[in-house]
This record gives C-alpha cells, sequence and structure tokens, in this order.
C-alpha cells in the first residue's frame, strides 16, 4: 500500500509553478525592452532643427473684380473635407461677401514651408510656393514675421530662394545624401494645411526615384500635405536630406508615396540662386528615350543602358560633334549612362562652354565623340516636312514581314538631313503589330544602314526573319527603333 504525500507535492507544485510564471513572466520583458530601445525618439530632433523651420504665406493682388465672392480657397476646403469629412458648411452662392476684393488689393494666395539655409536670412523652399506671389510672408517658430524678397526661383528642380531681413538665425545642417539609406527613419517639419511646426516621420523607401522630372527624387512614407512643400526631410542625425516636395496620389491627399529634392542637388541650385538669381545649364541639343531589352540585344548592346537619341537639333552641340539619330548616347564626360533620365543630369550640370567626351553606340559598334557644351534654352518647335506621293514598291521580303516602301526624294533627304533611306508606303502583318506606320523613314535594319530600296530588299533578304528583326526609324524629326517579330 502507497501513502501519497499531497501536502509535500502541494508545496512542491505551488513552487514549481511560481518559477514557471516567474520564467514567463520575465520572458516577453527583455525582447519588447530591446524593441522599445530599438524604436526612435524623434524629440530631440525636433527641438533641434525646429527652430529653422519657417511657415511661408504668399499674397497676390486681386486684378480683376470677376473674382467668385466668398470663394474658399482649395487647401482650406482640403483642410474641413480631411478633418470633418465633408466641405465648410455653405457655397459661395450661400454665404454672399459684401467685401468682394478689389483691383489691386492683396489676397492669400497659398501656404508653405522652408527651412533657414544660413545665419543671415536666406531661405530655401519650393519653387511652386512662390511661384506667381506678389508678396511673401516667412513667419518663425518665436511668431516673428517677416516680409521676404524672392532672390530666385528654378521650375525645373523646384527650388527657390527668398531672403528675409534677419540675423543671428539658427540654420540647419546640411547633410550627406550619399549617406542616406533605404529603410533609413527620417523626419519631416513643416505646416499642412497651414498647421505650423508638424511634425510627421517614416522611412525612406526608395533613392533615386525617376518620376520623368529633372532630379531623382527621395521617396518616403513620411505624411506629406498641402502646405508641407519646401519643408526639409530630415535624418536621424539632425540634418536636412532633402525637401519635400511631391506626392503620389489619387485623391489630393497623402497615399504614403512623398517625394523630396535630395539636398545635394537643392544646394547647387540655390548657390547659383544667390550668385545670380538664375541657374545656367548645359545642353547639347537631343531628344532622347530609353533604351528597351529586346532592342539591347537586337542591336548588340547587351543590356539595356544609355539614352536613345531620336533627334538632333540642327546646328546643335551634338549635331556639330557627329551625333546621329538612333545613337545610343552610353558615357558622357567619363560617367556610365544607366538610363535616359541620366543624361539630361549630367549635361545639366555642366558648365556651357566646357569641352567633353561622350561615347555611342552605333551600327553594332561604339566610338568617341568630343562635344562643346552650351547654355540650355527652350528646344526648338519640331518641323513638319510635306512629302511628295511617290509610287509604292514592294519586294517579296518586304511583303513577308508586311512592308511596302519607296524611295526618298532629294528634297526629303536634305529636309531630313539623312543619307538614305526608304519611305514606308503601307504597312500589314508583323510591320504593323511592331507599330510602323505609313510615313515613317526606314533608315537601318538591324545595324545595317539602308540607303535605297534595293538595299532594303538586299537587308531583309539575309536576315534571319525567325527571329525579331530590329529597324530604325524616323518619324518626323524623332528616331526610334522597332521589333518587327516572326509571326507564330
Amino acid at each position: 500500500m502507497y501513502r501519497i504525500d499531497w501536502k509535500g507535492m502541494r508545496a512542491r507544485g505551488l513552487a514549481a509553478a511560481v518559477v514557471v510564471a516567474a520564467t514567463v513572466a520575465l520572458m516577453p520583458a527583455q525582447p519588447a525592452l530591446a524593441q522599445a530601445r530599438a524604436l526612435p525618439d524623434f524629440t530631440d530632433l525636433v527641438e533641434q532643427v525646429g527652430p529653422s523651420v519657417v511657415n511661408i504665406r504668399t499674397l497676390e493682388r486681386s486684378r480683376s473684380s470677376s473674382a467668385v465672392p466668398g470663394a474658399m480657397d482649395e487647401e482650406m476646403q482640403e483642410f474641413f473635407r480631411r478633418f470633418f469629412g465633408q466641405p465648410l458648411p455653405g457655397t459661395p452662392r450661400q454665404m454672399p461677401r459684401p467685401d468682394r476684393p478689389q483691383p489691386d488689393e492683396e489676397q492669400p494666395r497659398g501656404v508653405g514651408s522652408g527651412f533657414i539655409l544660413s545665419t543671415d536670412g536666406f531661405v530655401m523652399t519650393n519653387a511652386h510656393v512662390v511661384e506667381g506671389a506678389d508678396e511673401v510672408l516667412v513667419t518663425l517658430t518665436d511668431k516673428r514675421e517677416f516680409k521676404a524678397k524672392i532672390i530666385g526661383s528654378d521650375k525645373r528642380t523646384d527650388v527657390a530662394v527668398v531672403k528675409i531681413d534677419a540675423t543671428a538665425l539658427p540654420a540647419v545642417k546640411v547633410g550627406d545624401v550619399t549617406r542616406l539609406k533605404v529603410g533609413e527613419w527620417v523626419m519631416a517639419i513643416g505646416s499642412p494645411f497651414g498647421l505650423e511646426n508638424t511634425v510627421t516621420a517614416g522611412i525612406v523607401s526608395a533613392k533615386q526615384r525617376d518620376t520623368g522630372e529633372y532630379l531623382p527624387f527621395i521617396q518616403t512614407d513620411v505624411a506629406i500635405n498641402p502646405g508641407n512643400s519646401g519643408g526639409p526631410l530630415i535624418n536621424m542625425r539632425g540634418e536636412v536630406v532633402g525637401i519635400n516636395s511631391q506626392i503620389y496620389s489619387r485623391s489630393g491627399g497623402f497615399m504614403g508615396i512623398s517625394f523630396a529634392i535630395p539636398i545635394d542637388e537643392a544646394i547647387r541650385v540655390s548657390e547659383q540662386l544667390r550668385v545670380s538669381g538664375r541657374v545656367s545649364r548645359g545642353r547639347i541639343g537631343v531628344q532622347i528615350d530609353q533604351v528597351t531589352k529586346d532592342v539591347a540585344e537586337s542591336i548588340g548592346l547587351g543590356r539595356p543602358q544609355g539614352a536613345l537619341v531620336r533627334s538632333v537639333e540642327n546646328g546643335s552641340p551634338a549635331d556639330k560633334a557627329g551625333v546621329e539619330a538612333g545613337d545610343i548616347i552610353t558615357r558622357f564626360d567619363g560617367k556610365a549612362i544607366e538610363k535616359a533620365s541620366d543624361l539630361p543630369r549630367l549635361v545639366g550640370n555642366t558648365k556651357p562652354g566646357t569641352r567633353t567626351s561622350m561615347s555611342v553606340f552605333r551600327r553594332g559598334g561604339s566610338r568617341d565623340l568630343n562635344v562643346t557644351i552650351t547654355e540650355f534654352e527652350p528646344e526648338k518647335a519640331v518641323r513638319r516636312t510635306s512629302d511628295k506621293e511617290e509610287k509604292p514598291r514592294s519586294s517579296a521580303a518586304a511583303q513577308s514581314v508586311g512592308l511596302s516602301v519607296s524611295e526618298l526624294t532629294d528634297a526629303q533627304k536634305k529636309d531630313l538631313k539623312l543619307k538614305g533611306g526608304v519611305k514606308v508606303e503601307a504597312v500589314t502583318d508583323g510591320a504593323a503589330r511592331a507599330g510602323i506606320r505609313e510615313g515613317d523613314i526606314i533608315v537601318a535594319i538591324g545595324n545595317t544602314e539602308v540607303g535605297s530600296v534595293r538595299e532594303f530588299d538586299a537587308v531583309l533578304a539575309k536576315i534571319d526573319k525567325n527571329k525579331p528583326i530590329p529597324v530604325l526609324l524616323r518619324r518626323g524629326e524623332l528616331a526610334t527603333y522597332l521589333l518587327i517579330r516572326p509571326a507564330r
């Protein structure tokens, strides 16, 4: 007969339970503590950088009495839509105002942000914040307000510099954008919807984001809204790394994607604005496009890189250097052109008058050219050519890919600055699927130039039609590559 020591078991069980409970209670505490330590604290940054951030209000004179009385500005309407779910009660018709703006009366135009660039009163913001303003008012965090003078603005980079009459101001520290990493915490301070000194934070989502603008942007998920424009993007060291400039939105409000101008690019622009009030950029006079993977492989370039030259302006630096439509510029001033948007940035940052080298890929080979940069000016309008009617010419080889072509006249060659080529008169089948149109001028097939219908037929007869056929053509003043793919 066995005796069970219930009292002892209870005692030992109670002790074990206490140990287990204590262990369980302690286990999550350490990871939670470590996680808490890893989360960023922005309080010191706000105290450090906050006084350098300013609110910018712009005014414009009412030049016409036709303005709708009582109309509410768009930013205030957006404010009420976001915070109250509906517009402010009352429309201009429901709430007539007796104080209709009179001609030359200053009216509020917009609200933005900026930051103090130097202790003697230079302030940086976005060009679109001050564009069209008759008066700019800058308010500091200590509530002092100054009338600002616009020193200069540059629409292409959306950077502007204004000056206030003050000294001993708290200037920002400028950071090194090359050290900025994707996933790094960043913070923004600004005046969204006119709400001054508003702090938002997030991470860097991407760098070198190409949105089709002149600059490669920093993409973040920091909450940016109307009124944040021109405010600083700040890293965890309290340094400005960008200017908040744009958002991606389908509603007009923040949707998790915002873009900032890299501060190194902005400083380069601001230095020119402070010296001369304008920005001087280089140009070479070409219109360019991306190089696709299929085209790169089919013409022997290997991988998609460089900038495809679609047209060369007559008498431009590129024209004098020997650049031709259809060339692919792969290097400029010793720097590789990975994508088409790299070229205008490199050329634009080159001082006018500089003589430099560039490499182009043409007809299966690379060649080096020397070009002298001139100052950027508005592009000239594209000329339209009036072609005489030509009798279509079709061969068995041309028909096999869906083309009918004819000879170019001497006048057409001179007008288009071409040595040769054939004019497309009719398009069907594979050529039509490739996007070739009537009136296009075929300059080369593969890496072989065609100067006449006879040469066109000879080249096309020899080419392997079981593979995509790269065709270099001119459409008006523009050149491009298209691929005629084999029928399936």
